[in-house]
């Protein structure tokens, strides 16, 4: 597996572990039975991970897309593994404005992250513009 495909993996389980924590410290508090339970998420620190968990599912299908795209049309795989590893980053630091509530900081880094997808996704049109 290369680099970037194991930051498709990365990107899933960031999103998973985005909202875990605040499920399983607060496991008195939340029913599994009822997981989306606006009342559980009533707490902003809880609410504001729940944001960033959605956040990241909604973000998720088009960086895998983006990445075995740009990996099937043989761009390069360095430049690809390094966009990748530079979208996890940012993911993770996005993450960590949405829990701290930073919503200018927060909307630069999506914007960001969403830059390195689009550069991702178009790396095949680009490749002979590109270092090999």
């Amino acid at each position: 597996m290369t680099i970037a495909e194991w930051c498709v993996f990365g990107a899933v389980m960031l999103y998973l572990l985005t909202i875990a924590p605040f499920k399983a410290l607060n496991f008195r508090r939340f029913d599994n039975s009822k997981p989306r339970d606006p009342a559980f998420f009533e707490d902003p620190l809880r609410a504001r991970a729940l944001g960033a968990h959605i956040n990241g599912i909604e973000t998720f299908p088009f960086f895998a897309v983006a990445v075995l795209l740009a990996e099937f049309r043989a761009a390069p795989q360095n430049l690809i593994n390094e966009l990748a590893v530079l979208f996890l980053i940012v993911r993770i630091a996005y993450v960590f404005t949405y829990l701290g509530n930073r919503p200018t900081l927060r909307s630069i880094l999506w914007n960001i992250g969403f830059a390195i997808n689009i550069a991702i996704f178009f790396m095949p049109l680009l490749r002979r513009f590109l270092p090999i």
